[in-house]
């Protein structure tokens, strides 16, 4: 909203205190987007601007402790809101947002998976007639559905690659390659280029640099593979609009990069590919509607979000073989605590994080000098916000223990309190 007041010739500062996460709203003036609702109501808040002076023939509507103008109204039907109706934290969000769009903006729910699933295939068709398509698949669900839909529309066109840069999961591979070509018959050529990944991130502990490279080490490899395969004109991605928001693609306009997300910043200027997108402007929750409606597995549609870049920014500092095998396997002690609590469909995701601390601790009669894991859960809708997850102590307790018995090299583990904002829910 700070943007639109000063593009529209209104003022923002600085704020002398900042509002990130539950904030009160108050609404100073009912209908329109607060029509129906509570005289307050808790919001999500992330900002640490103010808005000085409203923009000509606008007028602030909502106000929050620290803002006097958190939602505003102008000319032509014009509004403008700081808080995040948006996401899961807040909880009246979605009749904000059914508000704007059917009592403001008139329009009809007509959306279903299925409608959406026959424009992308018809979008598609047109746009890459007889050519072929190479689709970066990672395994994940964004991925998955991407190449499920391309296919749909090109069939035999479509050509996969699955690239293991050895940054995934334990058992990542063959779960892979199960799914999508023995189930879903798609081609699919399996490269492991592992050792050229761990080659180009050797002493990078930056991570936007990570990101950066491990982005550029995935297009050489689809480029290479391109030229075996033959002519190809097109990449097919699973980029999702979170990835473009946060990436600050050209989509967006005037916001700043949070974090270069390898499909979308990390690719370089001069791709020889044509991209291919049919989820970009999706939400997570939209993706696995349309995975399940094109017939995916349900324990792939709702497998928790792996980032692209992998394990290499969950291991905070170098990127090595013997760092990697010790997150690996405490990633894996953390999945298997949470489904087997029950929690893992309550949760948005869980994972280890490999720190470059290390920690005195006694083991037995000896002291040891040993790694400290930190262990991230939280809860979500979309990933653009999220708050960590209240789990139970005894899974926190039985997490803990089997690291420190089961992962060699680590006698500590901490659990992450931190919301986003301010912080991620990644660590790099």
């Amino acid at each position: 909203m700070q943007l639109l007041a000063q593009d529209l010739g209104g003022a923002v500062e600085p704020a002398a205190r900042r509002e990130y996460g539950l904030a009160s709203l108050v609404v100073d003036e009912a209908g329109g987007l607060f029509e129906r609702l509570p005289a307050e109501l808790p919001v999500w808040m992330s900002h640490g601007d103010v808005i000085t002076r409203l923009p000509p023939g606008f007028r602030a509507v909502a106000h929050s402790l620290n803002s006097p103008c958190a939602a505003m109204a102008g000319p032509a039907g014009r509004l403008g809101i700081q808080f995040h109706p948006e996401v899961v934290h807040t909880p009246l969000g979605r009749e904000v947002l059914r508000n704007f769009l059917y009592r403001v903006c008139g329009c009809s729910g007509t959306w279903e998976p299925s409608s959406f699933i026959d424009m992308a295939v018809s979008d598609v068709r047109s746009r890459v007639a007889d050519r072929r398509v190479l689709c970066a698949l990672s395994g994940g669900v964004d991925s998955a559905v991407a190449a499920t839909l391309v296919h749909r529309a090109v069939g035999r066109q479509l050509v996969c690659v699955f690239v293991d840069n050895g940054l995934l999961r334990r058992a990542e591979a063959d779960r892979v390659i199960d799914i999508m070509s023995r189930q879903r018959h798609i081609d699919l050529v399996h490269v492991d280029a592992s050792d050229r990944f761990l080659a180009a991130l050797a002493g990078v502990v930056d991570p936007e640099e990570k990101r950066r490279r491990i982005g550029r080490t995935f297009i050489e490899v689809f480029e290479q593979e391109a030229l075996r395969l033959g002519q190809v004109d097109f990449l097919a991605q699973g980029t999702l609009y979170p990835d473009v928001i946060e990436s600050t693609a050209r989509d967006t306009h005037g916001a700043r990069t949070i974090k270069t997300h390898h499909n979308v910043g990390g690719l370089p200027e001069n791709l020889r590919f044509e991209l291919v997108e049919p989820l970009r402007y999706l939400f997570k929750d939209e993706v696995r509607k349309v995975g399940l409606a094109l017939g995916l597995p349900e324990d792939l549609v709702f497998r928790q979000p792996f980032p692209g870049p992998g394990l290499a920014i969950r291991c905070v500092g170098e990127v090595t073989r013997d760092r990697l095998e010790t997150l690996r396997a405490a990633d894996w002690i953390v999945i298997d605590e949470i489904k087997r609590s029950g929690l893992y469909r309550e949760v948005w995701q869980s994972f280890a994080i490999l720190t470059p601390i290390s920690s005195v601790g006694v083991m037995g009669d000896g002291r040891t000098y040993a790694n400290v894991v930190a262990i991230r859960i939280v809860t979500s809708d979309d990933g653009m916000t999220a708050d960590w997850a209240k789990v139970p102590y005894d899974v926190l307790g039985a997490i803990s223990r089997r690291i420190v018995n089961e992962v060699q090299g680590v006698n500590r583990v901490v659990y992450d309190i931190s919301s986003k904002p301010p912080s991620t829910i990644e660590w790099e």
